[in-house]
């Protein structure tokens, strides 16, 4: 119980998808808007990088590694990523009718984010199991809620400051983003 713990508080922060690891960059800066917004997009990624982890382990470790196929990992990963990504999308458009419009392109881009493929790619890896890949996903992507709200809800703050014209915008976002990263290196000795 111990080790899970520890993986699951590593992957949420000392190895934060993307204030450590820099990957889903795009919904990050894309979404972060609204904590509304990023919490509905924080959610989406919470399911389909669990289900995602959980799927691929099985397919990996009961499909490809029985059949020594290994190498078509990325490929069957994609597949099975863009099936619940499709399944999201169709949720959200006919339950949370407002989430889905305000999520926009960025819905059906989980289908190329790299933290999603990248959390299935770690377990694999680690030679994480079934469940070390599931709890190694549900810290995956608690990491990435935790950053993505956390830079909403810094940016619904910022609107209201006095930034330099050249500084407002994307600038200040990435600047933002980057003090982010440098706070989350202070977790680097937690684990």
């Amino acid at each position: 119980m111990k080790e899970l713990f520890l993986i699951a508080v590593g992957a949420a922060f000392v190895n934060n998808v993307i204030l450590s690891q820099f990957l889903g960059l795009c919904p990050f800066l894309g979404v972060s808007k609204t904590v509304k917004t990023s919490a509905g997009m924080g959610g989406s990624v919470i399911f389909v990088i669990t289900i995602s982890s959980f799927i691929t382990s099985l397919i990996y470790k009961g499909i490809l590694v029985t059949f020594h196929v290994e190498y078509l990992q990325t490929l069957v990963f994609i597949l099975v990523i863009a099936a619940l990504v499709q399944f999201v999308e169709l949720v959200l458009k006919k339950t949370m009718k407002h989430l889905y419009k305000a999520l926009g392109v960025y819905l059906p881009l989980i289908t190329t984010n790299c933290a999603v493929l990248g959390a299935a790619l770690t377990n694999v890896s680690k030679e994480y199991g079934v469940v070390k890949s599931v709890v190694n996903g549900i810290g995956i992507s608690i990491g990435f809620t935790i950053a993505i709200v956390m830079l909403a809800g810094i940016r619904e703050k910022i609107k209201y400051n006095d930034i330099p014209p050249s500084f407002q915008g994307s600038p200040i976002v990435l600047i933002t983003a980057g003090l982010m990263a440098m706070a989350f290196f202070g977790f680097s000795g937690l684990i």
